[in-house]
């Protein structure tokens, strides 16, 4: 463990060592509604009543942005013992748990999800830098091995870029890729806390597909790679919704102050002209036309709220928080609460990543 108390020393000072365990009562609402006494995360619309691994890995996110040891450590056993065989060190979480047809509860599919994957390691490192636990950190660097092994893929004329799992994106010359599983700044600390790794190699190729394939500031839900071209989802096409909309949320979380980021933020402009024009964000978006449809639930105006605060708009910004204080969270909507606690957490406060993606908690005077 020598290595990694070093690791914790080096880094210790990129995030606030006296931060507040501050009250966050959308956090208390979710463990309330969506998170069982053994640390599964349930999501009510399904009648299977399933757990996924992204929705175990965001609750670890907000258990450590809340500095909730005791929920972090349900939730990171119940993932462990029942997603990953056991052992995070040597597999990669099932995606998918539930309720089979014969009513008994198991992994329903095996396949991996790396957006969770990659949130998952990243909320093992920080809070193992935060809270001063090694075995975190020593579990992250394991995981991360694996998602580089399984999940990650050379892109000829690009180079390598995060799969959305292990398993069914990948057929000759063709690379099925989600634009949103790849926040950059989880990127950014990776390659920071492992300099001259692939996770360094990732972040051109990554600004280059966000940018890419959303040539009109929208961004698509699923994008292909064939033939030296981005290609359309052959699902669904261009089409950017439920998926997409966390690309705006991730570009407005990042750190100011990088060229590229600030490129980055401002690429998204346009999202943010279609909220001037009409009020509420699109349920659905042409990426590549701009042609929208419907209106988005109130978790799709919480994501982009860290964007409008970036952009420095006001007015725009004040209107969607009316709009969410309107519209209360309905129980059983996890996806909602989900958006609400990364977008409204931002816009409180209650976390920053860095310019090199560390998180960056309130002390205790900023406590609200």
């Amino acid at each position: 463990m020598k290595f990694w108390m070093t690791v914790l020393l080096l880094f210790a000072p990129l995030g606030n060592a006296a931060h507040a365990d501050c009250p966050w009562p959308l956090w208390e609402q979710f463990k309330q509604r969506f998170i069982d006494t053994g640390g599964r995360v349930i999501d009510p619309n399904d009648p299977r009543l399933i757990t996924t691994s992204e929705g175990q890995a965001y609750a670890m996110f907000f258990a450590l942005t809340a500095g909730d040891r005791r929920t972090f450590k349900r939730l990171l056993r119940w993932s462990e013992n029942n997603l990953a065989q056991g052992d995070l060190r040597r597999h990669l979480p099932a995606w998918l748990w539930g309720r089979n047809p014969l009513g008994k509860w198991q992994v329903l599919d095996t396949n991996s999800a790396a957006d969770a994957d990659l949130w998952i390691a990243y909320s093992l490192q920080e809070a193992g830098r935060l809270w001063l636990r090694p075995r975190y950190l020593y579990l992250s660097a394991r995981l991360l091995r694996l998602i580089r092994r399984h999940e990650v893929a050379q892109l000829p004329q690009l180079g390598p870029l995060l799969l959305p799992g292990a398993e069914g994106f990948v057929s000759p010359d063709r690379w099925t890729l989600n634009p949103s599983y790849s926040p950059m700044p989880l990127l950014h600390s990776f390659a920071r806390l492992y300099p001259d790794s692939i996770w360094s190699q990732m972040l051109e190729p990554t600004q280059r597909m966000l940018k890419e394939t959303s040539p009109r500031g929208f961004a698509p839900d699923w994008v292909e790679w064939q033939d030296g071209q981005w290609q359309p989802a052959r699902t669904i096409g261009w089409q950017g919704s439920y998926d997409a909309i966390r690309v705006y949320l991730w570009a407005g979380m990042q750190a100011p102050g990088k060229d590229e980021t600030d490129n980055l933020a401002q690429h998204f402009r346009p999202m943010l002209n279609y909220l001037e024009q009409y009020g509420l964000p699109p349920l659905r978006v042409d990426s590549l036309t701009g042609a929208a449809e419907g209106y988005g639930p109130p978790g799709f105006s919480a994501a982009l709220l860290p964007l409008l605060s970036r952009a420095a708009e006001p007015r725009l910004l004040q209107e969607q928080l009316e709009r969410l204080a309107a519209e209360p969270l309905q129980p059983d909507a996890y996806y909602d609460h989900v958006l609400s606690l990364f977008g409204q957490g931002w816009i409180e406060g209650r976390y920053r990543f860095s310019a090199h993606g560390a998180l960056q908690l309130p002390s205790i005077e900023e406590c609200l």
